[in-house]
C-alpha cells in the first residue's frame, strides 16, 4: 500500500479500489490547494468542463516558463508543471507520449511528489499547453533542442527521464544526440514507442491533405476510439472525460500546424539508436498493450545495454494513469537506488521563476 497525502490530508492507493475512483484508485477527499478557479488564462475554456479531479488539480499547476531556442533564436513561454521541492535524488522529468500532455501525469505526479522526489512534468514542443504563436518548427531536432534548453534553463543537474509511448523515442534521441552524462542519470520507458519508422507515407502528403488528416486526429469519435483501446477496461463516463482531458490540447489555436509541421518532418526513427543508450533503464509495460504489442518490450530490454523490465498486470497501453499506484512504486524505487545528486546553489531560488 502507497500513501499519500498532497496537502497533508489522506489518499490511499490500493490494489483494489472500492466505489466510484475503482480505475485509477485515488481517493478524492483530500484537498490539494488548488481550485477550478485558478486554472491559468491560457488554458482553453473547455478546461472547467473537465470532471476528474486529478486532472483539474494538475491542470491548476501548469505554468509557462521561456525558454530560449538555439535553432529559432527565440524564446517560447513553455508549459510545464514545476516542483514543489527540491531533492538529493535525480530530479525526474516526465514526458508525455505522441499528441499529448503532462496531463498523463495527474495521478501519478502527486504520489512521486510524497515520495519526496523532485517531480517535473514537460509538454514536448508542439504539444501540450505551450505558447506557440510564432509557431517555430516541431520537427524532432527542435523538439530535441526545446528539451536540452528547458533543461539547462531550469534544471541543470543529471536527471532522469520518463518516456511513455512516443515519449520513449523522444528520451531516446536526446540522450544519444547529448551523450554527456550530465545531461541524464537513468531512464524510464512506459509502453515505448520506439521501433516505428518516423511518421512514414504521412510526411509525404500533401499539406492539404495532411491537414485534412490531422483535422480527423481532433474529432471526438476517433478520439473516444483510441480511448477505448487504450485502457484496459474503462466505463463510458470516464472514456468521455479522459477524452476531453486528452484532446484540450488540441482546442489550442496553432495546434493544427504544430501537428502537420511534425508530420510531414518525417518524425521520430530511432531503433538504431536504442544500441547506443548507456544509462540505467527501466522498462515498464502494461500487460494487455493493445496499441503496442508487448513482445516489444522484451526486445527493448534486450538492445538496451543496461536494463530491467517490469510488467503491469491487468493494464493496457498508458499504465501511470491506469495503475499509477504500481507505476508511482516502480518508478520510486528505481529512482532512489544509487540517485543521490548535489543541488546547485543557484536553483534555490526555483520556486520564484
Amino acid at each position: 500500500m502507497l500513501i499519500a497525502s498532497p496537502s497533508g490530508a489522506s489518499a490511499i492507493i490500493r490494489k483494489e479500489f472500492p466505489g466510484k475512483c475503482t480505475h485509477y484508485g485515488l481517493r478524492r477527499k483530500h484537498n490539494f490547494g488548488v481550485w477550478a478557479s485558478e486554472f491559468p488564462a491560457f488554458l482553453p475554456k473547455e478546461v472547467e468542463n473537465i470532471k476528474d479531479q486529478f486532472a483539474r488539480n494538475l491542470a491548476s499547476r501548469i505554468d509557462r516558463l521561456p525558454v530560449p531556442l538555439s535553432l529559432t533564436k527565440n524564446h517560447i513561454m513553455s508549459s510545464c508543471v514545476k516542483p514543489k521541492t527540491l531533492s538529493k535524488t535525480s530530479p525526474l522529468v516526465l514526458l508525455h507520449g505522441f499528441d499529448s500532455s503532462l496531463l498523463e501525469w495527474r495521478y501519478v505526479l502527486p504520489l512521486l511528489e510524497e515520495a519526496g522526489l523532485e517531480t517535473w512534468a514537460f509538454d514536448v514542443l508542439g504539444w501540450g499547453f505551450s505558447d506557440l504563436e510564432n509557431l517555430p518548427p516541431c520537427n524532432v531536432a527542435s523538439k530535441r533542442d526545446h528539451l536540452y534548453q528547458f533543461w539547462n534553463s531550469y534544471i541543470r543537474r543529471p536527471m532522469t527521464l520518463v518516456g511513455p509511448s512516443l515519449g520513449a523515442a523522444v528520451a531516446i534521441d536526446f540522450v544519444v544526440n547529448y551523450p554527456q552524462a550530465v545531461h541524464v542519470d537513468k531512464l524510464i520507458f512506459i509502453d515505448a514507442s520506439v521501433y516505428a519508422e518516423g511518421t512514414g507515407n504521412l510526411a509525404k502528403l500533401p499539406k492539404l491533405m495532411a491537414y485534412a488528416g490531422v483535422y480527423l486526429l481532433k474529432s471526438i469519435p476517433l478520439r473516444l476510439y483510441a480511448t477505448s483501446l487504450t485502457f484496459n477496461r474503462i466505463s463510458w463516463n470516464n472514456c468521455v472525460d479522459w477524452t476531453n482531458i486528452g484532446r484540450l490540447h488540441c482546442l489550442l489555436p496553432w495546434w493544427e500546424d504544430a501537428t502537420v509541421d511534425f508530420m510531414i518532418s518525417g518524425g521520430y526513427n530511432v531503433s538504431s539508436y536504442i544500441q547506443h543508450v548507456k544509462q540505467k533503464a527501466l522498462v515498464i509495460w502494461g500487460e494487455n498493450d493493445q496499441i503496442i504489442d508487448s513482445k516489444l518490450s522484451v526486445r527493448l530490454q534486450c538492445e538496451l545495454p543496461n536494463a530491467i523490465i517490469q510488467q503491469v498486470p491487468d493494464c493496457g497501453h498508458i499504465p501511470h494513469v491506469e495503475k499509477p499506484a504500481a507505476v508511482s512504486k516502480l518508478i520510486t524505487d528505481f529512482v532512489q537506488v544509487d540517485g543521490q545528486v548535489d543541488i546547485p546553489a543557484s536553483l534555490a531560488c526555483l520556486k520564484k521563476v
